[in-house]
């Protein structure tokens, strides 16, 4: 309970200290929701930018604004005169041109930092791409020259054919010296058909 000390009421610290703040905001607890703007899909919006950037680039905008201007101007000079909704100085007609102008530039922004988006992130994968590419070349540049090394090595068809060309040479020239000296030679077999695996 609170004791009076000096025309001052005292309240004990703890459980019965938030007793103080019930008028005033806790950080401790969460607040009362407050209202929400409303909500949009910021890629819906985006392409919809988009898609009015690209129609405000074309040809057909201009044609279609200049008609649209060349018929606003001659319907307010030659129309009855309680027809006429803008009259000479074309007032009405300068406020939507502004209007129209000062919401194409921030569409048209938005629809540059869209594709600006693509292009860095295309970029960034054609930029993945290439070290991927990079890797691949510098491995299979690794692979042909260790199988170059390796081929150094092992004996080749060529190689084999041309050392057996010169074994039977020398044979050949053997037997010839051993028949000037009246010994009989023995004419040695034939090597079957290379195999198959030397071609």
């Amino acid at each position: 309970m609170a004791e009076r000390e000096g025309g001052r009421e005292r309240t004990p610290a703890g459980a019965t200290a938030s007793t103080r703040t019930r008028g005033r905001t806790r950080l401790d607890q969460p607040s009362q929701r407050r209202r929400r703007l409303p909500e949009w899909d910021p890629e819906a919006f985006g392409r919809l930018s988009e898609r009015i950037a690209r129609f405000l680039g074309t040809g057909r905008f201009i044609v279609w604004m200049t008609v649209a201007i060349i018929v606003w101007v001659v319907w307010n000079i030659t129309a009855p005169e309680h027809l006429r909704f803008d009259q000479y100085p074309f007032i009405f007609l300068t406020l939507m041109l502004s209007l129209q102008a000062s919401y194409a530039a921030p569409l048209i922004l938005l629809a540059q930092n869209r594709q600006d988006d693509r292009d860095r992130v295309n970029l960034e994968q054609d930029r993945k791409q290439d070290e991927r590419s990079i890797a691949d070349t510098e491995y299979l540049t690794r692979e042909i020259a260790a199988l170059r090394i390796g081929l150094g090595e092992v004996a080749t068809r060529d190689w084999i054919r041309s050392e057996l060309q010169d074994m039977v040479k020398e044979l050949e020239e053997h037997s010839d010296g051993r028949r000037r000296d009246g010994h009989r030679v023995v004419p040695a077999e034939r090597s079957g058909p290379r195999d198959a695996e030397d071609r």
